[in-house]
């Protein structure tokens, strides 16, 4: 795990060059404490950054590494951020074609790979990974970004050249990389989703999951080709693997086994976080039975039973034989100083501080010693685990429609009202016209963005001019993915494009975790693992009701009874209007980013409206509606915060 980043500018590259690639490098620290490595090439204009957290080839697995070396600089130059697993076996195969290694690194596979087979090499690479390739005899730069946007990777192409990052703030670094905000994309940060490959600013992008960048030199401009290499493909309605049941739950059994071996190797020692879902549970039970030695086991705690899933967790690790370690938070840890750490290292908004407590667990695991951990996140995405998901089943899959289970589900999901489950249903026609019907996930969104419009200033609505965002997010999605497919698939797919990468893996993961050098590992989205689940028919990923059912039956002798019986239960923080203290902690943010002189600054709000909101918010006990304005107090301030914090103001 590592952070990357560079420019190729041939005709601004200068002296200052190396000085200024030092200070992006600088930015990165956190991805990279163990060393810094740099690619200068003043003749074609390059500088290519590498900060490394060092894992596998701890001595020997520096970077940039180079290949068909010939003056001692190479015609190919890599820069890696991430892991690809079964390297081992590729080294084997590479070595009988000749090919000489010069690190232990997992990472040197990619660069022979590429010189073997030119750009259909990334279809052999296996793991989570942003990386980027110079080919000095093609005049090429290809970024590469993993299959689900596990780790991050940024561009930008002006009139100074190309820039990359694995995070904007080390390409805000460079006095030639535009600082301007896109106004839409504001707006996308307050109502939480996100159109894939947009960012805060106005000229920089995001790699999207599943895609490759190929940047050629054309003189002293650039040619910038976008490929697709892989995506989430469901079969089409009645194409699925009709199996015999117990097939199915062995070929889940099997292929997770795969998968969370791979990540449990390591040149350091690999513990794995655990919460109440069967997801971190499953993993913390096969971890254990594969390794067969104890596994450290890390559960964030919080200070309100409605939310706090430790209890659950620690029937698990216990049946498991792990070493728990509980980390237990509080009011006054999700607000202050570590809500604005967690807005700087995400470099984007969130709707609840669940990820100011994930970033808080992983500093207290780096604390504790660990630098890896394996995560349960994926398994929802992939076999039907949300309840937005079957709320869909319900509504639009006869088999489903007449059962008593939605109401039921409603019930018990109370408490998420005004966050992840609408308290009205909602439509719109785009996603009417891409899906056939408008998902129940992007339904709570859609009621925040109706209470976001009124509070906005007649300034900031006249920057977005007639600009409809549920529309972008509709239209981003390739409706020949979507059309034929089963209802469920419509659904996990088209979270898996926007809500997963956007936010799943953002700050809810890989941000906040190398927040604190932490290297995360998603075991359930190994793309082989994916594959397979996507292939599962609807019916064995939810049965009667129950999500995840071919999951559960898999990890069924791993799992404590209470948690294969129990229904999903979404992992967020407290909200701030359900204790005093919280309340108290988020107006000491409202007072300090949300003042008449930053709302006069920044322009988004009008102050009077917005001022009224707030009081309104502070008198109701209406627990749906200050939910929704928990949100968009949330967005608020780190919109306002974010660009002071990331130093782009």
């Amino acid at each position: 795990m590592c952070g990357i980043a560079g420019l190729w500018s041939p005709t601004r590259y200068s002296a200052e060059t190396e000085s200024q690639a030092a200070k992006m490098a600088d930015t990165l620290y956190h991805r990279g404490p163990d060393g810094r490595g740099f690619h200068f090439d003043p003749d074609n204009g390059l500088a290519m950054i590498h900060t490394r957290l060092s894992i596998i080839g701890l001595n020997a697995g520096d970077q940039p590494i180079y290949g068909r070396e010939e003056d001692g600089t190479g015609n190919l130059v890599l820069t890696a951020n991430g892991e690809f697993y079964d390297y081992k076996r590729l080294r084997g195969l590479l070595r009988t074609d000749g090919y000489e290694f010069n690190t232990k690194s997992d990472s040197e596979i990619a660069l022979k790979l590429y010189d073997k087979h030119g750009l259909d090499f990334i279809d052999q690479l296996r793991g989570e990974f942003a990386f980027t390739i110079f080919d000095k005899e093609k005049q090429q730069l290809i970024l590469v970004r993993d299959r689900f946007g596990i780790r991050p990777l940024f561009y930008h192409l002006g009139d100074n050249g190309f820039f990359w990052g694995s995070e904007m703030k080390a390409m805000l670094a460079h006095p030639d990389v535009s600082r301007e905000v896109c106004p839409k994309a504001q707006l996308h940060q307050m109502m939480q989703v996100m159109v894939p490959g947009m960012t805060l600013f106005k000229d920089i992008k995001a790699l999207k999951p599943g895609h490759m960048l190929i940047v050629t030199r054309k003189g002293d401009d650039f040619e910038v080709e976008e490929r697709r290499y892989w995506d989430a493909e469901f079969p089409l309605d009645g194409q699925h693997d009709e199996l015999p049941d117990e097939e199915h739950i062995e070929n889940v059994r099997a292929a997770l086994v795969e998968s969370i071996t791979f990540r449990l190797e390591a040149d350091v020692p690999v513990a794995c976080y655990l919460s109440g879902g069967i997801d971190s549970c499953s993993i913390i039970g096969m971890a254990a039975a594969i390794q067969q030695s104890p596994v450290k086991a890390f559960t964030i705690s919080f200070d309100d039973d409605r939310y706090d899933e430790a209890h659950i967790a620690t029937e698990m690790a216990e049946k498991a034989g792990a070493d728990q370690d509980i980390l237990t938070l509080k009011a006054e840890d999700l607000y202050g100083k570590n809500f604005e750490d967690a807005v700087y290292y995400s470099e984007r908004t969130f709707y609840n501080t669940l990820g100011v407590a994930k970033m808080l667990m992983s500093k207290h695991v780096r604390n504790v010693g660990y630098k890896v951990v394996i995560t349960g996140e994926g398994s929802d995405e992939l076999f039907g685990g949300y309840a937005q998901f079957k709320a869909d089943l319900f509504l639009h899959d006869p088999e489903y429609a007449a059962t008593p289970a939605a109401e039921d589900m409603r019930k018990r999901n109370a408490i998420f009202s005004g966050s992840v489950l609408a308290e009205t249903q909602i439509s719109h026609p785009a996603f009417e016209e891409v899906m056939g019907f408008t998902p129940s996930w992007i339904q709570p969104w859609m009621l925040t963005l109706e209470r976001i419009k009124p509070l906005l200033s007649d300034e900031f609505k006249a920057k977005l001019g007639d600009y409809d965002p549920i529309a972008a997010i509709a239209y981003s999605l390739d409706k020949s993915m979507l059309d034929g497919r089963h209802v469920l698939d419509k659904v996990q797919y088209s979270w898996i494009k926007t809500m997963l990468e956007g936010q799943i893996l953002n700050w809810g993961g890989d941000r906040v975790d190398m927040a604190n050098s932490l290297e995360s590992r998603p075991a359930f989205l190994d793309h082989h693992v994916a594959e397979m689940a996507m292939r599962i028919p609807p019916h064995v990923r939810v049965r009667d009701g129950i999500e995840k059912w071919v999951v559960r039956e898999a990890m069924k002798h791993v799992l404590p009874e209470v948690l294969y019986k129990r229904e999903k239960f979404a992992f967020m923080a407290p909200p701030a209007h359900t204790d005093k203290k919280k309340a108290a902690e988020i107006d000491k943010l409202i007072a300090k980013w949300l003042s008449s002189e930053k709302i006069a600054k920044h322009g988004i709000f009008d102050e009077d409206k917005l001022t009224t909101s707030i009081e309104e918010y502070r008198k109701s006990d209406d627990h749906a509606a200050n939910t929704r304005k928990d949100i968009i107090l949330n967005h608020a301030i780190a919109l306002h915060a974010m660009e002071d914090l990331l130093g782009a103001a």
